[in-house]
């Protein structure tokens, strides 16, 4: 694979310097620009995150001194140097929109973590080991922009990255109506326990759009390309509640499951080792070689102990037992800043490059 130069829009905040960490020797992708609100633009990388750097691992070297550029004002510039970019900004929705969509008109690719597009019926919303095919549609969305190669392609929300991947090989069986619970990692807010104290000995029961994010998303993951559009499925029915818990990283949801044909326990366990996903067919650099790990201990997954599965990218499962109302319910756990957020994308960001969308 060719080497790719690549930006990150928004790095100075927590996904900007996951992404940062996660490129900093990666082997298809060169950092060239880091680019940011004007307050930092002017600065070096350094400056403008050495006091709030929330990485367990130092700034990268080969970024430390690059200056950061301006966002939303040299995007023309930005674009002229990169082949596409990573999209992490704190924006507004309608401004975020305005700006993704800015850079691809620019003929700039986007890979974005945020989710004003997920809702736009083509915009691919990629997992790129359950939808990869909807990158397809990536044509139909060029032709409404007017582009050659820009295009704007995003990422689910991190709620869902550790309850959907479960699910999603079983729709055979014909899935019917899901009640997930979320507990949700502090670092899906962008924080720490040092920046944010009230989280120490907490619950937080309410995480604001997380709940709509929760139920309304996998339906599109489920969905077809229909001509110019993703048609979201009409099923599973999905319910959810998502909490806040004093965890630094690491989302884990209790899901039930209700089933057309309910499998055994025995195929569902098997289904889940043996799967996988586009993502592993192409060898990409950044996918788990075993996606789904299910474990047999009662006690098990833990998050301290099974969040960084295959540098964060594997999803974890365990406590699958029958329940009285529903057919089945499960635990399951996924890294919020690594498989949900930044290293979603740029599991995302390689799947595209070894499809050609790229090129």
């Amino acid at each position: 694979m060719k080497k790719f130069n690549v930006g990150i829009i928004g790095a100075t905040g927590m996904v900007g310097q996951r992404f940062a960490t996660l490129l900093e020797n990666h082997p298809w992708f060169d950092v060239k620009v880091l680019a940011a609100s004007p307050r930092t633009a002017g600065k070096t990388y350094k400056e403008a995150v050495e006091k709030r750097w929330a990485m367990s691992t130092p700034i990268p070297e080969k970024m430390a001194d690059l200056v950061i550029m301006n966002a939303t004002e040299d995007v023309e510039k930005i674009a002229s140097m990169v082949d596409f970019v990573f999209c992490a900004v704190d924006m507004n929705k309608d401004e975020i929109k305005a700006l993704e969509e800015k850079y691809a008109k620019a003929e700039c690719p986007v890979v974005s973590n945020n989710s004003a597009h997920r809702g736009t019926p083509d915009v691919p919303m990629l997992l790129p080991e359950l939808n990869a095919d909807h990158a397809k549609i990536i044509e139909a969305q060029r032709k409404r922009l007017g582009t050659k190669r820009g295009f704007i392609s995003v990422k689910p929300n991190c709620s869902l990255q550790g309850y959907v991947p479960a699910l999603f090989p079983l729709s055979k069986f014909g899935i019917k109506d899901v009640l997930v619970c979320t507990y949700q990692a502090i670092s899906g807010a962008g924080k720490t326990f040092d920046t944010w104290p009230e989280m120490v000995d907490n619950v937080i029961p309410f995480i604001g759009g997380e709940e709509q994010k929760s139920e309304q998303e996998p339906l599109k993951i489920w969905g077809k390309i229909e001509g110019d559009h993703i048609e979201n499925a009409t099923s599973p029915n999905f319910t959810a509640q998502c909490i806040r818990v004093p965890v630094s990283d690491g989302h884990m949801g209790a899901v039930f499951a209700r089933f057309e044909n309910k499998p055994s326990i025995e195929e569902i366990k098997e289904i889940w080792k043996e799967y996988k996903g586009r993502a592993q067919e192409l060898e990409l650099p950044s996918a788990p070689k075993q996606f789904l790990n299910y474990f047999e201990e009662d006690n098990m997954p833990q998050t301290k102990l099974c969040r960084d599965l295959e540098n964060g990218m594997a999803i974890s499962i365990g406590r699958l037992r029958e329940d009285t109302q529903y057919d089945y319910k499960f635990v399951c756990l996924s890294h919020n800043t690594l498989r949900g957020a930044a290293g979603g994308a740029v599991l995302m960001a390689e799947l595209l490059c070894a499809e050609g969308y790229m090129d």
